[in-house]
């Protein structure tokens, strides 16, 4: 195993430091240019379009709202603040709960359902303009792997912990 993050150290050395910081700095680049292009190209920001992925790809096209704030990783104050402009544009329509009258279900409209998929197409020909074709076979490949080293980490890391 590479020794680099191994040494045992509290804080990461100048070159753990520096690839950390050239990380985050890539990846928030990526980012701000994809919400840029989908915002421009489709009319909906990311946040619009990581509801509606996970509502496309729900049985019935419909989750609860609380398992819809876990797939996308938001709090739920967040969802329900987000999904009410949501639903005012007419992509989404949010029912109580037919088995729990405290939760409410989210489901995707026909509008919804048009603006994903007219979305996706130019959503992922920038994945690839941004993210694929910088990367040789071999470095997509490395990247996947970093990827899922760091989400088995955070997964296997106690709660509470990520802080210690």
């Amino acid at each position: 195993m590479n020794q680099i993050g191994k040494s045992g150290r509290q804080s990461p050395n100048p070159l753990e430091l520096a690839l950390w910081r050239e990380y985050v700095e890539t990846a928030e680049s990526i980012r701000q240019a994809l919400a840029s292009g989908l915002q421009s190209m489709s009319g909906i920001s990311p946040g619009d379009y990581a509801v509606l992925l996970a509502l496309s790809e729900a049985d019935e096209h419909r989750l609860r709202s609380s398992v819809l704030a876990e797939k996308i990783g938001w709090e739920r104050s967040r969802l329900s603040h987000h999904l009410g402009r949501m639903e005012n544009r007419g992509l989404i329509r949010r029912h109580r709960s037919g088995s729990d009258s405290r939760g409410a279900e989210v489901e995707l409209t026909d509008d919804g359902a048009r603006t994903f998929r007219s979305s996706s197409a130019s959503h992922l020909r920038l994945v690839r303009k941004l993210f694929v074709d910088a990367l040789e076979p071999e470095d997509l490949e490395a990247a996947g792997r970093v990827a899922r080293s760091l989400r088995r980490h955070l997964e296997d890391m106690p709660s509470g912990q990520e802080a210690d």
